[in-house]
C-alpha cells in the first residue's frame, strides 16, 4: 500500500506541477503579455484555437492531479514530499519540453518575436531545468507517509 500510496502522491504532483506550468504560460504569455499563441504558424484564429485547447488541457491536468490527491487525503495515505517532488518535476519538465522540443525542434511558437531570444530561451530552460532537478532531489530522499491521527 506505501508503494501505491508513493507512486500515486508522485502522479498527483506531477499533474498538478503541468496544470499550473500550462495555465501560468497560456495565461501570463498568451492572453496577457500577447507574447506569442500555442500555435503561431497559422494567424490568428488557429492560435487562439490552439490557446485555448491548450488552457482546457492544462485545467484537465489539474483538476485530475487534484482528485488523485483528494483520494489520497481521504484514505490518509498522502506522502507530502512526494507531492511536491512530483509537482515541481511536473513544472520543470513541462518547462523544458516546451522551451526546447516545442520552441526549438518543433517551431511552434517562440516565447517572444522580434527580440534576441537567448536570455528568454535561458531563462525559460534554466528555470524548468532548476525545477526538474530540486523535484528529482525530493523525490530521491526519504519522505513519510502521513499517518492516521
Amino acid at each position: 500500500m506505501a508503494t501505491t500510496a508513493t507512486g500515486r502522491s508522485v502522479l498527483a504532483g506531477v499533474l498538478i506541477g503541468v496544470g499550473v506550468a500550462a495555465f501560468l504560460d497560456e495565461t501570463v504569455f498568451h492572453q496577457l503579455l500577447h507574447w506569442h499563441h500555442f500555435y503561431d504558424g497559422a494567424g490568428l484564429e488557429a492560435g487562439l484555437v490552439s490557446d485555448g485547447l491548450f488552457h482546457a488541457g492544462g485545467w484537465i491536468a489539474i483538476v485530475v492531479g487534484l482528485f488523485l490527491f483528494a483520494d489520497l487525503q481521504r484514505r490518509r495515505v498522502t506522502v507530502p514530499k512526494r507531492v511536491w517532488a512530483g509537482g515541481l518535476l511536473g513544472w520543470g519538465v513541462f518547462q523544458l519540453y516546451d522551451g526546447l522540443f516545442q520552441h526549438k525542434v518543433l517551431g511552434l511558437h517562440q516565447i517572444r518575436y522580434e527580440v534576441d531570444l537567448l536570455p528568454y530561451d535561458l531563462a525559460w530552460n534554466i528555470s524548468g531545468a532548476i525545477g526538474a532537478v530540486a523535484g528529482a532531489v525530493l523525490l530521491t530522499g526519504r519522505a513519510r507517509q502521513v499517518a492516521d491521527r
